[in-house]
């Protein structure tokens, strides 16, 4: 089954759910703590931040980095990302993900809660796409939700690629794209395709850190 049609729901609930979006970091001490972990994971030199959303992690990179580019395919949330972030070494950038390659290289390709919205037959494109915006002994830097999540979600059976049905607050629903990565088959699988990679789990959540396959 062709997964085009439950990517184009989760995007389209993202855009209509941006003003929502902040709410768990602000009613889940989990996540508040996920965000002070950015001082202590290798951030350095040129970011890119694939997914900003509405820019919850974008200033804590900031704080790190030389600079950050921060993409988001939701322009309603890039707006709100905006709005929170005065750095000027950040440059905010409207594209799809499942399209856009990156232009130049960096040191750092961060993503928060992105991995997991990436159906499985799009994994390895969306890694090679990673390891080429690379620049020579950079590191991808990634957080996201461990299997323990699925208990707060509505998981959907019968979708192109697993899925979780969400709701807005004007009652609207929207299948989107929810795997929940253990992190023993995230390495494995990770390893297969050449990267370097350590995972280890935090709050419910997990952190990553892996160096692509030599070029």
């Amino acid at each position: 089954m062709d997964d085009d049609a439950l990517l184009t729901e989760q995007m389209a609930y993202y855009r209509a759910g941006a003003a929502e979006y902040d709410r768990p970091y602000a009613e889940h001490e989990d996540l508040r703590k996920l965000l002070a972990v950015v001082d202590d994971l290798p951030i350095a030199g040129d970011v890119l931040e694939l997914a900003c959303g509405t820019g919850q992690w974008t200033p804590g990179l900031a704080a790190r980095a030389r600079s950050v580019t921060a993409v988001d395919a939701a322009p309603e949330a890039l707006d709100l990302a905006r709005a929170r972030t005065a750095s000027p070494t950040v440059r905010f950038l409207e594209a799809d993900l499942f399209e856009w390659q990156p232009p130049r290289r960096y040191d750092t390709v961060f993503f928060a809660f992105w991995l997991s919205h990436v159906p499985p037959t799009r994994l390895p494109g969306f890694w090679n796409t990673v390891a080429a915006a690379l620049a020579p002994g950079g590191r991808a830097v990634f957080i996201d939700d461990g299997p323990a999540a699925a208990a707060n979600e509505e998981v959907l059976a019968n979708q192109p690629a697993p899925a979780a049905l969400r709701r807005l607050d004007d009652g609207s629903e929207y299948r989107i794209v929810k795997v929940f990565h253990d992190v023993r088959t995230l390495t494995d699988d990770l390893t297969a395709l050449g990267w370097s990679v350590r995972v280890r789990p935090m709050a419910g959540a997990f952190i990553g850190i892996a160096e692509p396959p030599s070029q």
